[in-house]
């Protein structure tokens, strides 16, 4: 049974975990074992349980202990449950948001690329996609749309930042990700090779071909790779990949936001 714990004042030192401590602090670099993240809303945080992450604590407004929390606090089990009034609460950024409910959860340590991709036939790979609410985005859909695992390379937006949980609605929580040790050039290509994936860029070149390519359509293993919102893919990155694909445009538009092109490529070539 949960503990139950009355706050009175934004400044208690109890709301820390919730207001007061930056992304950066939560991950907790410097002790990876140690981190923690904030799921919201009591579908987000059965999502996050499903997907085996310990809750550490909760907080919510009273009214919903026995209401829309009720099923949350029960398989949370014998944590603190931090209560507040509204008024309290709503100082808290985004907290009208989130349906009522917060949870505190600690992270599980990376897994391998190896073991991410085991058995997958269709894969993200995410090059510095640095704006959480892309990353979310990105997630639900691959998710959504055939996408088997995400890998993401070291300067990519953290998915179980806050804001990309949320946006996500948790399927950051089911679909295996992980982090790879490097950009996604010659050595991602490399590596993917070896997993038995063949490596697709979407970007806008001359030689790209419709995202609905016989080749692309017809491989075994396919890994699509996403740039960053600004400036796109790695030039080196589309040099070493074995095909680039572009989404056909009309009006005259060039592109699409990186988290909407990834769902139209989702649809096009994940598994249905």
């Amino acid at each position: 049974m949960a503990i139950i714990r009355e706050i009175t004042t934004f400044s208690d030192p109890m709301l820390d975990v919730y207001a007061r401590l930056t992304e950066g602090q939560l991950k907790n670099r410097a002790e990876p074992e140690k981190g923690l993240f904030i799921a919201e809303s009591p579908n987000v945080i059965d999502r996050a349980l499903d997907g085996g992450y310990e809750p550490v604590s909760l907080l919510m407004e009273g009214k919903h202990i026995e209401g829309q929390a009720k099923r949350i606090v029960e398989r949370c089990g014998d944590i603190p449950l931090y209560t507040a009034p509204l008024d309290v609460l709503t100082q808290l950024t985004g907290f009208p948001l989130t349906r009522g409910v917060l949870c505190a959860m600690r992270r599980k340590p990376l897994r391998s690329v190896e073991d991410t991709v085991r058995g997958a036939a269709r894969i993200a790979v995410l090059e510095d996609v640095q704006n959480p609410t892309n990353v979310g985005a990105i997630f639900r859909s691959a998710a959504a749309l055939g996408m088997d695992a995400v890998l993401l390379t070291p300067q990519c937006s953290d998915p179980l930042y806050r804001r990309a949980v949320r946006v996500s609605m948790g399927t950051v929580f089911q679909i295996p990700w992980t982090r790879m040790d490097a950009p996604a050039g010659e050595g991602c290509r490399d590596a993917l090779h070896a997993l038995g994936f063949q490596t697709v860029a979407l970007a806008l070149t001359d030689e790209s071909l419709p995202i609905d390519a016989p080749e692309l359509m017809q491989a075994d293993r396919l890994a699509l790779i996403l740039g960053t919102e600004g400036d796109g893919l790695r030039s080196e990155t589309i040099t070493a990949s074995d095909f680039t694909a572009k989404i056909p445009m009309s009006h005259g538009v060039d592109s699409l936001n990186v988290a909407a092109a990834s769902a139209v490529a989702f649809w096009q070539l994940g598994r249905h």
